[in-house]
This record gives structure tokens, sequence and C-alpha cells, in this order.
């Protein structure tokens, strides 16, 4: 068995309309939410075998953070343009490459896209990951080339949202 953890990036800002979308910070929301998800998922003694991110600033930060709260080294994080402005079909073309010695990804990017991806596999539907959601998916294969269509498991569903009043 294989677990995804599809963790859409933080809050991010939009206090500065010149930048491109590519290139847009996390808010102050996203910079208190994305230490406390990391945190949170660390404390449930998930420890991943890689951490695979857009480089885009807001999602490639969030996963700084959730390195961070793993102990691993940011430059350990590996960027994949192709998660930025990907479909759901980019995703699993990029996860059916993955090594199979890595059983728990952590992977950071963009809605839509990871909406659809969770429930291209899930056994239930999910309306929208929010920002900093974290869907862990258990993925009934032990090949990452052998992903299908709903062939998964939701184990977990957390957003900042469940466990902060606001």
């Amino acid at each position: 068995m294989k677990m995804l953890y599809l963790i859409r990036h933080a809050k991010s800002s939009w206090d500065y309309p010149e930048l491109k979308d590519f290139d847009r910070p996390l808010a102050s929301r996203g910079l208190r939410d994305a230490p406390f998800m990391a945190q949170m998922v660390r404390d449930e003694g998930i420890i991943p075998d890689k951490l695979v991110s857009s480089p885009a600033k807001r999602a490639y930060s969030t996963a700084v953070f959730f390195a961070q709260a793993q102990g691993i080294n940011p430059e350990d994080i590996v960027q994949n343009v192709n998660i930025y402005h990907a479909y759901a079909e980019d995703i699993l073309r990029l996860a059916r490459d993955w090594p199979d010695d890595w059983n728990t990804v952590f992977l950071f990017g963009h809605n839509p896209t990871f909406t659809s991806v969770a429930n291209y596999f899930a056994d239930e539907y999910i309306d929208n990951v929010p920002t900093c959601g974290v869907v862990a998916l258990a993925l009934k294969t032990n090949k990452w080339s052998g992903l299908k269509k709903g062939e998964g498991t939701v184990q977990e569903f957390w957003f900042p949202k469940q466990f902060k009043k606001r």
C-alpha cells in the first residue's frame, strides 16, 4: 500500500497585484496555518519518504514548513513545475513515475487539481480541499505505476478551520 498526502498550499497573499500568480507569497493566515498543520501532521506520527512540490512560491513555502516540522532539509524537497497548472491526469502521470521505495509521499500543490485528484482515488466525495488542507489517501497498490481510479481510501481529511476558531 502507498500513502499519498495531498497538501494544498496555505492561504496566499493578494497584497501585491503586480506579482505573477506563480510568485504570490503566503498571506499572514497562511504563515500561521502552514506551521500549525505541519506540526499537527508530525504529531500524528506521519513521516514522509519524500516531499514533492510545485515550485510556485506559495506551494513551496508550505512544503518548507512541513519539511522543517519533519526535520527534513528543505533542499531535499523535489520541485516539479508540472504540478503548477496541472490537471489531475498530469499528477497521475507524475506519481506513476515515482520510485517504489517512496511509500509515503507529501505532495504540495494547487486547486482545483488536488480536489480532482482526491476524488479520482477516494471512496468518498470531497467537495473542496481548502487552503492548507491535507487529504491522506491510502492507495491499493504497492507500485506507483499501478495507480488506478477508485482504488484508494481517504484515511484523513484535515484543514485549519477544523482546529482553530476564526
